[in-house]
């Protein structure tokens, strides 16, 4: 038997350790972790919806309404009024003929390629995906390959090789550590040309980009032409929980039928269906939640350009400050607890062996004089350590 014990010893020592912090009250920008409040720059919660009050009364009326589970999957008797209306209402906002709700991004993900590769397809991946599209791929039989990061000569020379069976590209729209975009216009035409579907996993830029909150897509003006199955999730900007996938008819009624993450699990409560109308409402209703964090995007950057920081080439709200090595990401992290502000260490397997970093998320619920205090937090810590 396997030594978990020294294993997870051997962990803490080569600085790979995790843990967790616990949370008192309500999520937002100002927390108390472990007994102890702080200033926070690691939530997916880029637009601060997690706590909006209409968010928080959608929830409750619908587990009111409903109950406080769905009490089944959905092929069974679990899908409900309000999940149907929530992927209408998706569909809708991201200008597809279907949506289909799953319980997270990576079921969703795990679904898909499940639904649509077999033995003998293939399936070409950015290197630097999210790990559930990665796992996606490896588990669904298809021949798997991965991509030089954002590399399109690199991707259109693999789908130059012999052909057999069909082919997927899939990739993020935003890359969840590093924060930089796809190329996704060029790899949507090496698609087309080859023949492939392209999948983007929108996690990060769903409700965050475009000038309506439609996410990468929308910013660089792609349709479900140029990319045929997109999925998006609610546990980030629209502050809630959940994932979908959108696409054509033919798509979404095959993912119904044989996506087993889909098939074999219980629907999302609706009570989170609920809460994820009321907030996708606002993400439409509210575009000053985008500005305000565009706002802070900017501010930041300007700060740590200024201090000479060593800040990864980022224009989202996620701002990663490339460290090299686990222990140093750890010092600064340790460093930055100390006063007061909490942004964990990003440390192997998430990212590559030396590209250890602080990932510091920002959103719209944080305020100039939050910016301005982890700029000055930052200062002190680069020259004390």
């Amino acid at each position: 038997m396997r030594d978990l014990a020294g294993q997870m010893q051997q962990r803490r020592q080569d600085g790979l350790y995790r843990s967790r912090k616990i949370q008192e009250g309500m999520q937002g920008v100002e927390l108390i972790l472990d007994g102890k409040p702080c200033l926070a720059f690691c939530s997916n919660d880029y637009l601060g919806l997690s706590h909006h009050p209409q968010v928080i009364k959608a929830s409750q009326s619908g587990a009111q309404e409903y109950g406080a589970g769905s009490g089944a999957s959905h092929l069974i008797n679990g899908h409900s009024r309000v999940h149907h209306q929530l992927e209408e209402a998706l569909a809708e906002f991201v200008q597809r003929p279907r949506a289909l709700l799953f319980s997270t991004g990576y079921m969703a993900n795990l679904g898909v390629m499940s639904a649509l590769l077999q033995r003998g397809d293939q399936v070409f991946e950015d290197r630097l995906n999210h790990a559930s599209l990665i796992d996606a791929g490896l588990l669904s039989g298809a021949r798997f390959s991965r991509y030089t990061h954002a590399d399109v000569r690199d991707l259109k020379s693999r789908l130059g090789h012999q052909r057999n069976g069909d082919r997927l590209v899939a990739t993020d729209g935003v890359f969840s550590m590093d924060g930089d975009l796809a190329p996704l216009v060029d790899i949507a035409s090496v698609c087309r040309s080859k023949d492939a579907w392209l999948m983007v996993d929108d996690a990060h830029g769903i409700g965050v980009l475009g000038a309506n909150g439609r996410g990468t897509l929308e910013q660089l003006g792609l349709d479900d032409t140029d990319v045929p199955i997109l999925m998006g999730t609610l546990g980030k900007a629209f502050g809630t929980f959940g994932a979908f996938v959108a696409g054509s008819e033919a798509l979404i009624e095959t993912l119904i039928n044989r996506a087993r993450t889909y098939i074999y699990t219980t629907a999302l409560p609706p009570s989170v269906a609920a809460a994820s109308l009321a907030s996708l409402g606002l993400v439409q209703e509210e575009s000053w939640r985008r500005e305000k964090l565009n706002d802070h995007i900017k501010a930041f950057r300007q700060g740590a350009e200024q201090l000479g920081l060593p800040l990864m080439a980022s224009a989202t709200a996620i701002q990663p400050i490339l460290l090299g090595e686990s222990e140093r990401a750890l010092k600064w992290s340790e460093a930055l607890w100390a006063k007061g502000i909490y942004i964990p260490a990003i440390r192997p397997p998430t990212v590559e062996e030396g590209r250890a970093r602080l990932r510091i998320c920002l959103s719209a619920a944080h305020e100039p004089q939050h910016i301005e205090r982890l700029l000055v937090a930052l200062e002190s810590v680069m020259t004390s350590t």
